[in-house]
């Protein structure tokens, strides 16, 4: 059986928890034996009157608002407060099919041809309104998808802004970009994006699918769509032509059915491994170009010579942003046996001021998870741990009493059999592994069918760039992690999915190379 923590439960947390008895501060925070802790955040809540929610949402089709054709809406929900937001209109196949032929239309009259700096223009003038309307972007992605206000605001909004505003410099220099050959755009680009980052993972294919000269049929996530429907409001401000981007929310099978349309081009799908899949087969026998950015159970490895305080800090920032629902999370911490006794204490001594609670709270450090389903699945998963004989941990922390929120969660002592070390829980739950040599914390980071991101805590160059070189993953960070630039590629091998995204690499995605 699982070994709890044995600190006392705090009375009144709404699925209990622990708290230190004494109400003294952990020691490593050098305040001495017995000390209080110094201070306590009083609320400091974000206006939602920055953001007006329509109450009903249509189908963003050749640059007008339309109900979907059997006329079927669906309700978006707040999942900090389980109150609904909005009702939206819920695409068909046939509505799929009028976005496409919209998109094509717009690409063969105006889009396609257009030169390069007439395109960068409209880039730029999104990337201008993204930055104008920041904080109205980031409060309606918090109220939405649940996710803290400060990471929409200080992350989401301004790295969705930076794709645009660097890909529109390549708009008018894709010969650059592809000495010796010429570049032409693929056509109609359908994108599908999911839910954990609803307008950045706009911003990373709709960016580089425009810039290259391609027109955008993009289905956002059922559970957050209101992001990219106010972007939709963006494109209509900047005077983009009609059809160049259109957007259509629906469930899974209308996805579907937009990636077999036949007159899509480009298929890009960022979400599960099973979904990828069931993606790959779909465009299987044809013409259509395909990227794929799918599921991650990355390593933070932490070596003995890595400073313990700030290779913490990462190991926080790897699992807990964003609740951990994060594709490329750090859901592993392989730390090296020498160090691992200090390196929790510290870790849970770092969880003790973790603040979960309202999004919309700019003191909040992890928010809500995104819905109802998710929450089980993490629940469930973490209850398979304590099952299989794993040390559970969590920090005592009072959960709101609507809502749906977990606390932070530490599992020690796991196995590499263990489910949770295994699967991607995609929740703020950390399982923690520990080798002796180099060699074993490859094998043990590489043993995944998944190989999107890792992470490397050392204080010398030459073994980062060693085990780097040995990394089955696409993306591996040293003595950070989470880090993202529009300059750089992104993406995964095995079942992480194929292609890239961000830099000139996010650009090959999206033309066809021709000798001049």
């Amino acid at each position: 059986m699982a070994r709890m923590a044995t600190e006392t439960e705090r009375p009144g947390s709404r699925t209990g928890g622990v708290s230190r008895s004494n109400g003294s501060s952990p020691s490593s925070w050098g305040l001495g034996d017995g000390a209080a802790i110094p201070w306590e955040y009083a609320p400091a809540p974000e206006s939602r009157d920055v953001v007006t929610i329509k109450d009903r949402y249509g189908l963003f089709i050749g640059g007008k608002d339309v109900a979907a054709s059997d006329g079927q809406t669906f309700m978006t929900i707040n999942p900090a407060t389980e109150e609904p937001l909005a009702q939206v209109a819920r695409a068909t196949a046939a509505d799929m099919d009028k976005a496409v032929r919209a998109a094509r239309t717009a690409f063969r009259k105006s889009w396609g041809s257009m030169p390069g700096r007439e395109r960068a223009k409209y880039l730029f003038r999104i990337a201008r309104i993204l930055q104008e309307r920041s904080r109205e972007f980031a409060v309606l992605e918090s109220m939405d998808s649940g996710k803290p206000i400060k990471e929409s605001r200080d992350v989401d909004v301004p790295l969705a802004a930076a794709h645009f505003w660097y890909y529109a410099g390549w708009a008018d220099k894709l010969e650059y970009a592809f000495p010796g050959r010429v570049a032409k755009p693929l056509g109609v680009a359908a994108q599908i994006i999911p839910w954990n980052f609803p307008l950045l993972m706009l911003a990373w294919k709709v960016a580089p699918a425009l810039a290259a000269g391609n027109t955008v049929v993009l289905k956002p996530a059922s559970t957050t769509p209101l992001s990219a429907l106010l972007f939709a409001d963006v494109c209509r401000q900047a005077d983009l032509p009609p059809g160049v981007v259109n957007i259509v929310p629906g469930p899974g099978e209308v996805g579907m059915a937009l990636v077999t349309n036949p007159g899509v081009d480009k298929v890009a799908f960022t979400g599960s491994t099973d979904i990828g899949k069931k993606i790959a087969k779909g465009v299987a026998g044809t013409n259509k170009a395909l990227t794929l950015e799918l599921g991650g159970k990355a390593a933070n490895i932490v070596f003995d010579d890595a400073p313990l305080d700030q290779a913490v800090e990462g190991i926080v920032n790897g699992i807990y942003f964003n609740q951990g629902e994060v594709c490329c999370a750090g859901s592993r911490l392989l730390a090296q046996e020498s160090i691992v006794e200090p390196l929790i204490e510290k870790l849970k001594d770092r969880l003790a001021t973790i603040r979960v609670g309202d999004p919309l709270d700019k003191n909040t450090d992890v928010g809500a998870i995104n819905s109802r389903q998710q929450l089980e699945k993490i629940t469930e998963l973490v209850e398979a741990g304590k099952a299989e004989g794993a040390d559970f941990y969590q920090p005592a922390c009072d959960l709101p009493d609507r809502g749906y929120f977990f606390r932070p969660t530490l599992f020690t002592n796991v196995a590499q059999s263990h489910r949770i070390a295994k699967e991607e829980i995609f929740g703020p739950v950390l399982s923690v592994l520990t080798f002796r040599t180099p060699d074993e914390a490859v094998e043990k980071a590489n043993n995944t069918p998944y190989g999107l991101s890792a992470g490397i805590w050392t204080d010398k160059g030459s073994r980062i760039l060693a085990m780097v070189r040995k990394m089955k993953a696409g993306v591996v960070w040293a003595n950070t992690f989470n880090r993202f630039d529009p300059t750089s590629p992104f993406g995964g091998y095995k079942e992480s999915g194929y292609g890239r995204e961000g830099g000139m690499h996010g650009l090959h995605a999206y033309v066809r190379l021709e000798d001049r």
